[in-house]
Order: structure tokens, then C-alpha cells, then sequence
């Protein structure tokens, strides 16, 4: 696929400025004025985050309302139920209140829906079901129920009060509960959009405890550390993808100093499973991503998510190996039936290549599995830079997973599209639906001409964008740099691994390691001070022949650790021969 190498041009006095800040590389600098952190204070901000640099939780819209109403549940030892969404934000979510309302002594318990059997969110079955015969006065949910305006009318019916705890894109009209706290809903001004749904339990929870101390609950329990739940909080917002900056940002950082040394037992039997974290090395956003968080998911996606929460909130480590052996297991069966679903797809467009030539792929079959269906539309949005929704049908109806691209917003394309669907709920970027099979080709039709019409008016197409930070020669690589690049973790969404591109670039020695990944020592031609290093491309074609060098080369730095030791290591992220695009200062994420 063709891709544009964008070379940032930061502003130079910003950069020099920061430079004598912090006594910090040009390169340094540079990433740093790329991502928008100009001045002095958002400088020091970004590098020294710290929990007393949030900004105040209770300009949350209804949180007042809600610690109010908590508070009458624990005084008068009312059921309360929390109920949580089955993906690893609402089971982190889910985990953190459950445990806080534990350590009060309140009257709690959880609910996880089945994600095949029941589907996403609060809906008025689990009310009529559930909750009503288990005598629940007061329903929390953890990570959704923004559009469950049925569920929550039925609550009201049963005198069940329901406060709703969510991230989700919220309807014009929220729901009728006794609170609603989302920072998405169009009346809150608090400014945190970007949080995740344990992001805004967390922020609940800090409302609520500071409520308890004004009432004087705490003369005789001591106040529980909210910093030791940032383990929860990192879980689910690097999981979730939501922006890493500003709270997110603090949040994280914290959380994952508290999993680098975590005396939670099912993170340290997790850890152990998937041979994370070992003494000396600090745990990152990488670790949680691509390791930690498919084995919370597993459960959630090809069984029942309540293992993982229980996994979470077990206090027995021998207890904790044995589920978080379970999860490897599932995480292993769930790659083995994603990749046999991805290779359906693919052998599918391979010889429909008609379907290619649109701007959506829109795609559904009667025998695929819903819980994986997410995951598989990530990775072809991934490979042929489109928005993509794959539908499993059943009995008539089709449960579908969307994923889209940068600069295209799959919430409010949907949204142009609802008349089509029987419900939807989601993000900018990630989405799942409800529709009739028999709607399915007219969804397939309005979806991509609402598709179309944006990028008609975006006058652009659809090329995806490697935004590269700086250009960076070999002979300028040194410890001390890739410690200042340290320096910028966590990354993620919003806050990108540095870039950098060289040029002519030798090829020492190469060889396949795994199944696919090619291991290579690189030296930069006409290098003054020689130096090579170690290189990694990942999901190479083993079949291509290799050159002798690149002459372009996009790459990412980071330490290699190894047995106790650290070796600087290239990971290549593209390789190209054509000329580069330098438009200006402009970061495309």
C-alpha cells in the first residue's frame, strides 16, 4: 500500500527553548514540540506527571449526584449491583468500585453480561431477570449503559435507581437515571473527554471518598490509597486506546510503577503467564497493550468475562495461577480462531477484488464468532486503510464490530446510517451494532456513501500517513539519547512512539527469527564513528529477497532487554526508495 513519509518540521525557537529547559537533545526537543508541549509548564507537566497535577473531578456533571446517592446506599446498607461492561475497561472498571465497596463493608456485588449470550450494556432483561428477584435498590454501571434508556425506565418502574459510569458517545438525551456521568454528555464542561470508562469510575471514586471524609465516615477505617487502584486504571485505559495525555497520561504513569511492583496477585500471576515483567524492568504501555490486555479480553471475547474480575480481585496467588492459566488458554484458542477468520476474509477479497475499490468494507457471514469479530476488522482496517464492520447473523439478525481509520469518525457515520440499524454504541474509532439481516445490503449502501461524503469534504483520500519526528543519523544514537526518549513513556494513542528516518543504510547480516520476523545488524553508509546496531522488522514476507540496503529507512529506538542486559535496538516501522513528503509542522496521528 502506498504511504506518504511526512517529515515534521518543528518551530526552532521552541525547540531550542526547550532544549536549554531541560539540558535535552535537538531530537528531544523536537518530539516534544511535535506533539504540541510548547511552553515551560505543559514541558515539566509532561515529564514530572503526578496525581496532584489532576484537574478537579468534581466538574463532572451529576457526580455530585451520584456520591450523594451512594452515600444514602451505604448508611441504610442498600444492595448495591455494579454492573459492568465485558471488554478489559469494564472489567478494570468494574474491579476498581467493586474492591473500594468491599473495603467499606457496603452490600455489593457485580455483573458481567455474556457478550454472545446477552450482548453489550444494561437492558431491561437483566432489571426484570436479575436484578429486581436479587432485591437490588441501587445499579452502578462500570464502562456503558448511556443508551440503555429501556433498562433504566424498568429500573425506575421497580424503584431500582440506576447512576450510570461511562465513556461511550452519549445520545442527544441521556438516559432518565439518578446520574449520569459521562464527560461525553453534551451539558459537561469538565474537559475529560478522553477518559476512559475506569478513568471516570476512578474520578467517581475520588469524588466519593473526599464526600465519606466530609461526613465523617472515616474516623474509624483509614481512608483506602486511591493511587493503589492506578493499577486498574492503566489496565483499561491503554487497553481501550483512549488518548494517552493529560489525566490519561498521569494515570497511566502511575499505574504502571504500581504494576512494575504490584502485590496484586492476578497481575503478578498474569505477568508470569505471559513472561512480562521480570525484577530490574519496569513494565510499560507496550506490555499492557499487547500482552496483558488480550489475556483480560480472552475470557470476554470466547467465554464469560467474570473470570478475568475474578482473576483481578482474588487475594490467593495459588487461586490466581490456575485462572490466569485458564485466560493464556483462551487468549491462545481465541489467535487460533482469529487467524483462520482473518485468512477467510482476506482469501475473500483476494478474489472479489471489486469490493476493494470502495472506500468501506462492509462484510457478513452467518458462522463467524462475535467475540472476535472486533479484532479482525482492526486488523483489515489496519491493512487496506478503511473503515471496516463485520457482522456474524443469526436467526435473522446480525451482531457486527466496527473499526475505522484516523480522520474518520465511525460513531457519527453510524449515527447517519441509524435507520438502518437496531441499535449502535461506541467511539470515533471503534463501534458495534445491532441490524436486521435484512437491512445489511441497504446499511452496506448508506454507510459508504456516508463514508464518501466525508472525504469529499475532507478533500483528501485515503493514504495513510507515517509522520516521521526527526532525521536521525547512526553516529548521533547514543545511551544517553534513548534514555530521553525513555524519559517520554508511556506511549500510546495521542502520544506516539518517537519517529525517526536515515538514510542509506547497509545490511550487515539478516535472518528470519519466529515465523516472520526478520533480525538484522544495520550500518549506516559513509558513517564516521561506524556504529551498527541491532534491528528488528516484524511480519516481514520471508519470501521477498533481501537487499543489501535500504535507502530509506523509518524507524522507532528503544533498549532491548535481555537476561539483565540492555542493547540499543532498532525496530523498523517502513522502508521506502521514493522521495519524502515534508509538508510542515501539521502531526497526523
Amino acid at each position: 500500500m502506498k504511504k506518504h513519509w511526512q517529515l515534521l518540521q518543528p518551530d526552532i525557537k521552541s525547540v531550542e527553548k526547550i532544549c536549554k529547559t531541560l539540558k535535552c537533545s535537538p531530537v528531544t526537543a523536537s518530539i516534544l514540540v511535535n506533539r504540541k508541549i510548547v511552553s515551560e509548564e505543559d514541558v515539566l507537566c509532561f515529564l514530572n506527571s503526578s496525581l496532584n497535577n489532576i484537574r478537579s473531578p468534581f466538574s463532572l456533571k451529576d457526580v455530585d449526584i451520584a456520591v450523594n446517592r451512594i452515600f444514602s446506599a451505604i448508611t441504610n446498607n442498600e444492595k448495591i449491583l455494579i454492573f459492568g461492561d465485558y471488554d478489559v475497561d469494564g472489567i478494570t472498571a468494574t474491579t476498581l468500585l467493586f474492591e473500594f465497596f468491599q473495603y467499606i463493608e457496603a452490600d455489593i456485588s457485580y455483573y458481567i453480561p455474556h457478550r454472545i449470550k446477552e450482548g453489550y450494556g444494561l437492558q431491561t432483561s437483566h432489571i426484570t431477570d436479575y436484578a429486581l428477584p436479587n432485591g437490588i435498590n441501587l445499579i452502578i454501571t462500570a464502562d456503558c449503559g448511556s443508551s440503555s434508556h429501556n433498562a433504566i425506565k424498568t429500573a425506575k418502574q421497580a424503584k431500582i435507581d440506576v447512576i450510570i459510569t461511562d465513556h461511550h458517545k452519549i445520545p442527544e438525551k441521556p438516559p432518565h437515571a439518578v446520574a449520569v456521568v459521562n464527560p461525553k454528555r453534551s451539558d459537561c464542561t469538565s474537559g475529560f473527554d478522553d477518559l476512559a470508562g475506569v478513568g471516570v469510575a476512578f474520578y467517581l471514586l475520588i469524588c466519593l471518598r473526599k464526600y465519606l471524609r466530609d461526613k465523617n465516615f472515616w474516623n474509624n477505617k483509614p481512608e483506602p490509597n486511591l493511587k493503589s487502584f492506578c493499577d486498574l486504571v492503566a489496565l483499561g485505559t491503554v487497553a481501550d486506546i483512549v488518548p494517552l495525555v493529560k489525566e490519561n497520561r498521569i494515570l497511566v504513569k502511575t499505574g504502571l510503577e504500581i504494576i512494575s511492583s504490584t502485590n496484586r496477585p492476578g497481575l503478578k500471576a498474569l505477568m508470569e503467564v505471559c513472561k512480562t515483567i521480570y525484577p530490574g524492568r519496569t513494565a510499560n504501555a507496550e506490555d499492557i497493550a499487547f500482552r496483558l490486555a488480550p489475556r483480560l479480553n480472552a475470557p470476554g471475547r470466547i467465554d464469560h468475562a467474570s473470570s478475568a474480575v475474578e482473576l483481578l480481585t482474588t487475594k490467593d496467588f495459588e487461586t490466581a495461577k490456575q485462572i490466569a492459566g485458564s485466560l493464556n488458554s483462551m487468549n491462545i484458542k481465541r489467535q487460533g480462531i482469529e487467524k483462520k477468520l482473518l485468512e477467510e476474509i482476506l482469501l475473500y477479497l483476494k478474489e472479489s477484488p471489486d469490493l476493494l475499490k470502495k472506500k468501506t468494507l462492509v462484510l457478513s457471514h452467518h458462522d463467524w464468532h462475535e467475540g472476535i469479530l472486533g479484532i479482525v476488522a482492526s486488523r483489515i482496517a489496519k491493512r487496506f486503510f478503511c473503515p471496516v464492520v463485520l457482522i456474524s447473523t443469526k436467526n435473522g439478525i446480525g451482531k457486527g464490530s466496527g473499526r475505522s481509520i484516523p480522520g474518520l469518525d465511525l460513531y457519527n457515520t453510524l449515527l447517519n446510517c441509524s435507520g438502518d440499524l437496531e441499535r449502535f454504541g461506541g467511539h470515533s474509532m471503534a463501534a458495534g451494532l445491532k441490524i436486521k439481516t435484512k437491512n445489511i445490503n441497504q446499511f452496506q449502501q448508506n454507510f459508504e456513501n456516508s463514508i464518501q461524503k466525508t472525504i469529499h469534504l475532507m478533500e483528501n483520500d485515503l493514504i495513510p500517513v507515517i509522520p516521521i519526528d526527526y532525521k536521525l543519523d547512526f553516529d548521533d544514537i547514543s545511551d544517553k539519547l534513548i534514555d530521553e526518549f525513555e524519559a517520554l513513556n508511556p506511549f500510546g494513542e495521542g502520544n506516539r512512539e518517537p519517529l525517526f528516518m536515515a538514510e542509506n543504510i547497509n545490511i550487515l547480516s539478516s535472518k528470519i527469527v519466529g515465523k516472520n520476523h526478520r533480525r538484522m545488524i544495520l550500518k549506516q553508509s559513509g558513517s564516521a564513528k561506524g556504529k551498527a546496531f541491532n534491528a528488528i522488522h516484524f511480519n516481514v514476507n520471508i519470501n521477498k529477497p533481501v537487499k543489501e540496503n535500504f535507502d530509506k529507512l523509518a524507524f522507532r529506538l528503544s533498549w532491548n532487554h535481555w537476561n539483565g542486559r540492555k542493547i540499543a535496538q532498532i525496530i523498523i516501522e517502513d522502508i521506502a526508495d521514493s522521495s519524502i513528503r515534508n509538508t510542515g509542522t501539521k502531526l497526523l496521528n
